[in-house]
């Protein structure tokens, strides 16, 4: 067998809807474009949503839009996707680390408060692996300390998180990823939930942000009533076509069948995997309902980094393709030289990022496959604790 570590589902409707826009004249700029963000804002409930060419561009616009600049501080994860806190170095901004929870991986919202200095303006927290971050603590520290509060959605397309509503007598008041923070992004790269090839959208409450982050993905033009040519701010070309846009469009159809064919998957690994002592599948807080971005696996401690390497070598001999998931942000290379960081730094993330691994996973991934992918790793896990 040969698995992939991710596949995307594309189906002859979304070759459909893609054609019917190669048959107009509106490739960029055009009703497609406007559709999906309409249908994006109402799928989420807030109200505005700026599509934009990558879950990265729009957190660049973001913290552009809530005017951090050099000087300030924003507090992240060093566990995610690298994207997260290069976008505060765009704007020459510098991110500050706090560690992550050991279940969630998550921010640690416990970690963050001794990590506020008078040069904090944001807390930029991120749903990993489609997990939830506790945003209930999040926001009440964004309201003590007058903090704008960033929601990386980027893996978490469909995801909702409930709060204890003492108004509801005690039930749980569900809401989806990307709602929580002042401005969110989502990212549709083919890996994600849904995809639109390449892009991502903000999301927002927030006219004045969405205007400003509008205007700045189009070269810096007005909003409404613009001349074509006449630039009133500093902008970029970080536009999403109406083609990627109309891509995007098919998949929210299909929606409730991609979340129920990825959680398939996802449980049919936890049947799989679930006694297996030799590692840790992923957990779910009561109060989360996840949908499933990656199958991310935990060895367990006896399992070294040069042990998860070398699984992942055997794995791919036999025609499994696995990754790292992910290598903590602070021990990359030019974060290492720019900031002086260690080994050590942030030993939770580190240590998640030593024993992870992410298995194959994707829509139409079969259940023989998952079957050869968790006897392969058992097999090998057997033979190197021999």
């Amino acid at each position: 067998m040969k698995i992939p570590l991710a596949q995307p589902d594309i189906t002859n409707l979304e070759r459909k809807e893609v054609l019917r826009v190669l048959k107009t004249p509106n490739l960029s700029l055009g009703p497609k474009l406007r559709e999906f963000e309409q249908r994006i804002a109402k799928y989420i409930r807030v109200k505005y949503a700026v599509a934009v060419s990558s879950g990265t561009s729009g957190l660049h616009l973001i913290i552009k839009a809530l005017g951090i600049k050099e000087g300030d501080e924003v507090i992240t994860t060093p566990f995610s996707f690298i994207a997260s806190s290069n976008c505060i170095l765009y704007e020459r901004a510098k991110p500050v680390f706090v560690d992550i929870e050991e279940e969630t991986y998550n921010i640690d919202p416990q970690k963050i408060e001794e990590k506020i200095t008078k040069k904090t303006k944001a807390i930029l927290a991120v749903d990993v692996f489609g997990h939830p971050a506790d945003w209930d603590t999040l926001n009440k520290l964004a309201k003590k300390h007058n903090l704008y509060l960033i929601e990386d959605s980027a893996e978490a397309f469909g995801s909702e998180y409930a709060s204890l509503d003492i108004s509801q007598r005690g039930k749980y008041k569900w809401k989806k990823c990307g709602s929580f923070g002042h401005v969110a992004i989502l990212s549709f790269y083919p890996n994600k939930q849904i995809t639109t090839g390449e892009g991502g959208i903000i999301l927002t409450n927030n006219k004045k942000i969405a205007d400003l982050c509008r205007s700045m993905t189009n070269q810096g033009r007005r909003v409404k009533s613009g001349k074509w040519l006449e630039h009133i701010r500093l902008g970029f070309n970080y536009r999403m076509s109406d083609i990627n846009a109309a891509l995007g469009i098919a998949q929210l159809k299909r929606l409730k069948q991609i979340f129920g064919k990825r959680k398939k998957v996802a449980q049919i690994y936890n049947k799989k995997l679930g006694s297996f002592l030799e590692i840790k599948i992923p957990s779910v807080a009561q109060n989360v309902k996840i949908s499933w971005f990656v199958y991310v696996i935990m060895l367990s401690r006896k399992y070294s980094k040069k042990d998860r390497d070398l699984i992942i070598k055997e794995m791919a001999k036999k025609g499994i393709q696995c990754s790292t998931y992910f290598q903590s942000i602070h021990l990359q290379p030019f974060y290492r030289k720019m900031f002086n960081y260690k080994l050590g730094s942030f030993p939770i993330s580190e240590n998640v990022s030593q024993r992870s691994i992410a298995l194959p996973f994707f829509n139409n991934l079969k259940e023989r496959e998952i079957n050869y992918v968790a006897k392969t790793l058992k097999k090998i896990l057997w033979t190197i604790k021999k």
